[in-house]
């Protein structure tokens, strides 16, 4: 009989397991290969701080704190060592004039000095008037010699003009003639070295004369020097101002040099502001700044920036332009918008902090879906206080998260949950 042969199917039960085998091992190597590899972290929406990428007008201001001082501040130092304070005059927190005596001062030794320094210029002065008296008294002495001279000269010239004559007629003898006429010759030397030695001894007396009233003269100054020093014990306020401090007790005994005490000058204020050293090249003099006092705005310009940093900031002194509030007080403080450029469109996103955690470097961009935010690079420029200026990285309209990232770890793309 015929057998009816069953008809075989395409694949068998084994070829079908080794191809769902094959598709599952394919399908894990590819997404392996092209899977999303990044390192992600679930974060709450709620625990985070979201705001929107926007282009707006940038304002380049910082805001800093500035401090009240006064306008100048005179410090007043000791200027004797070994002074002892006899009487204090004025007390801290009063007002003075210039001129005004502060303090007493009791110096022995300064006395001394003074009795010292005047006895020296009392006897230099008389050394002065001795020699004036020597050289006029040498001077008629050697005019009177040269006059005697010159009048010895004047017989002994006729006499040997006589000699001269008889000597011709031969009614002299030749020694006689001889005699006359040395005698003569010797007169005119005689003369001509006095007047050498009067000239000479002139200039001697001159130049003593001259040393001695230089001596005389800085004697004197020094006399008044001194006397000058003594009525340095009388401390004198050397401007019109409030005595802010003085540090000074009955019977102290103070060394040259010893801070004492100090003057503000109120004619006016000014304001000592701290600034973060990482302005320090695009803060200069003739910025200008805001400052605020019950409820008024005043404007102030930088008119020193101080080179030292100290504990990351610099320090500037800003003046007041147009007025001074009134009540100010030294020590008040204020917050100041110190302008450091002009302001121009820039696209911005608010301050946060994610700054510290990334230095502007990158931040969290979320997507479309609202359901994942990935790294992204940024650049920013500038700051104020409420923005960054970001200059590449990021357009207007995307949103960001700005909070803190020091929970996240070091994570790729965070997976955002409601």
């Amino acid at each position: 009989m015929d057998k009816i042969i069953e008809k075989k199917g395409r694949f068998t039960k084994k070829q079908i397991w080794y191809g769902v085998i094959a598709l599952v091992i394919l399908a894990l190597i590819l997404t392996i290969a092209f899977g999303d590899k990044s390192r992600k972290l679930n974060v709450d929406l709620d625990k985070i701080t979201v705001e929107e990428v926007k282009q707006d007008l940038f304002k380049d201001y910082i805001a800093v704190i500035g401090t009240v001082a006064p306008i100048q501040t005179i410090y007043l130092d000791a200027t004797e060592s070994g002074s002892r304070v006899e009487d204090i005059v004025r007390r801290e927190g009063s007002m003075v004039k210039k001129g005004d005596v502060i303090a007493k001062f009791s110096n022995t030794s300064l006395v001394i000095d003074i009795s010292r320094t005047e006895a020296d210029a009392s006897r230099t002065t008389n050394e002065l008037r001795n020699a004036r008296l020597s050289m006029q008294k040498q001077l008629v002495e050697s005019q009177s010699q040269l006059l005697d001279q010159e009048y010895k000269l004047s017989q002994q010239s006729r006499a040997y003009q006589r000699s001269l004559e008889l000597q011709k007629k031969n009614l002299i003898s030749v020694e006689e003639y001889k005699r006359a006429k040395e005698d003569l010759d010797y007169t005119k030397d005689k003369i001509k070295l006095l007047k050498e030695s009067i000239y000479q001894d002139s200039l001697y007396r001159v130049t003593q004369v001259v040393t001695l009233e230089n001596d005389v003269l800085r004697m004197q100054q020094n006399l008044a020097i001194v006397r000058q020093r003594f009525e340095g014990l009388n401390l004198r306020s050397p401007v019109a101002g409030e005595l802010a401090s003085l540090d000074l007790e009955i019977g102290q005994v103070v060394s040259m040099g010893t801070r004492i005490g100090q003057i503000n000058v109120l004619d006016s204020y000014k304001l000592k502001v701290e600034v973060d050293e990482h302005y320090i090249s695009r803060v200069t003099r003739n910025l200008i700044g805001e400052c605020d006092f019950a409820g008024t705005s005043y404007k102030a310009k930088i008119t020193k920036v101080y080179p030292e940093v100290k504990n990351g900031r610099f320090i500037v002194d800003m003046e007041f332009l147009d007025s001074i509030p009134s009540d100010i007080r030294i020590g008040q403080t204020s917050r100041i918008r110190l302008e450091l450029g002009e302001s121009n469109m820039a696209i911005l996103i608010p301050r946060g902090g994610f700054y510290q955690s990334t230095g502007g470097q990158w931040i969290f961009v979320i997507d479309p879906s609202g359901t994942t935010a990935t790294k992204r690079p940024i650049r920013i420029n500038r700051q104020n206080p409420l923005f960054y200026e970001v200059v590449e990285g990021l357009k207007p309209g995307e949103k960001v998260i700005v909070s803190s990232y020091d929970t996240f770890g070091d994570v790729d793309k965070l997976v955002l949950k409601k």
